[in-house]
């Protein structure tokens, strides 16, 4: 068993996809309208065939409140394998993301962690 989907609740789905695609570098996998929504996933470059993420609609009334707290608690929604967290890190700051943890090294594993600008913390890791 593998994991072939995950999602993450967007406020909107054209602001998630430019920001996952154009600052972070994902690629766009799938966009299929549904309704006023759209199923819209995006992938690594480096493995386009290997899991997705769906940037789903945050339209359900139970999860504006969970993002809100799992912000509130500075708890990412989410977390990204990076090569390099502090280049990643030094990138990203660059074309102006909003970093709320800067590269923190705890033993074996380093993070940072970014607002994704749709209401999500996101988490950078690297792991030796």
């Amino acid at each position: 068993m593998r994991i072939h989907l995950s999602s993450v609740f967007v406020d909107d789905q054209a602001k998630a996809l430019s920001f996952y695609t154009d600052t972070l570098g994902f690629v766009k996998k799938h966009d299929v309208p549904v309704g006023t929504d759209r199923w819209l996933t995006v992938v690594s470059p480096e493995d386009p065939d290997g899991t997705e993420l769906l940037l789903e609609p945050s339209g359900h009334p139970a999860v504006q409140p969970y993002k809100n707290a799992l912000v509130e608690d500075g708890i990412p929604a989410t977390s990204f394998a990076v090569d390099d967290v502090p280049a990643e890190f030094a990138r990203l700051r660059k074309l102006g993301v909003r970093f709320t943890q800067e590269p923190l090294e705890m033993g074996p594993i380093t993070t940072a962690v970014l607002d994704d600008t749709c209401g999500n913390l996101i988490q950078i890791v690297h792991s030796k």
